[in-house]
């Protein structure tokens, strides 16, 4: 009967532990969902205004290939081939922002957390390939000055020499960018704040929150 009775003891003490775990495991989700949403209301943040500026300067680009497009002249090739590229880019960039914002808002924090850390893998790894592709507009930057009117027929050896070194460098260096964009990096933090301006670090933030409920579960499975 003793025996029967110990059972029976730790039965009840073994549920009301499970039950223990239970309420703790739900308690620090919702602690951790309001956390990662705070965090992440940063990243809406950012996403709006960056839409904004993004209106205003591709108004802005879209404008001035119309001017030079309207009074075309060979001396615009340059600037309408350079200006042309950095638009392209800048319009996906654009897109961009409006996509990472809807998958933000479309959250949803009381979900399975399996869920919410695909979204939030989801939304790190297009942060990435966002950055990744505004890197290729960095060399355009070093041409849309030229001038078919006095570039290279009109200019020194030293200038030629220095606009090719000029933007063979911006060249290499965004294409070296371009190659280091990969979640590999997102250890080493020169690309983590690299990748920071464009919401990655919001993101990092709150997919370390939801990390604790994995180690809640490892200790405590």
């Amino acid at each position: 009967m003793e025996n029967i009775e110990l059972i029976n003891i730790w039965k009840e003490q073994n549920v009301k532990i499970e039950k223990t775990l239970t309420i703790n495991k739900l308690l620090l989700k919702e602690t951790i969902g309001r956390k990662a949403e705070s965090t992440l209301n940063g990243l809406v943040k950012l996403k709006t205004a960056g839409i904004v500026a993004f209106v205003f300067y591709l108004l802005i680009l879209g404008y001035a290939l119309f001017y030079a497009i309207s009074n075309y002249s060979s001396a615009s090739n340059y600037f309408i081939v350079s200006v042309s590229a950095i638009a392209l880019i800048n319009i996906k960039g654009f897109a961009d922002y409006i996509k990472h914002l809807a998958w933000t808002k479309n959250i949803n924090y009381d979900g399975s957390i399996m869920e919410i850390q695909k979204q939030l893998s989801k939304l790190q790894l297009s942060i990435i390939d966002h950055a990744k592709i505004m890197c290729l507009q960095f060399p355009f930057f070093t041409t849309f000055y030229l001038s078919d009117n006095w570039f290279p027929q009109n200019v020194g050896l030293p200038y030629i020499i220095f606009q090719i070194i000029l933007t063979g460098s911006f060249v290499y260096f965004s294409f070296w960018l371009y190659k280091n964009h990969k979640p590999e990096n997102l250890n080493k933090k020169w690309f983590r704040n690299l990748i920071a301006g464009s919401g990655g670090k919001s993101v990092e933030k709150a997919i370390e929150f939801y990390r604790e409920i994995e180690e809640f579960e490892k200790k405590n499975g």
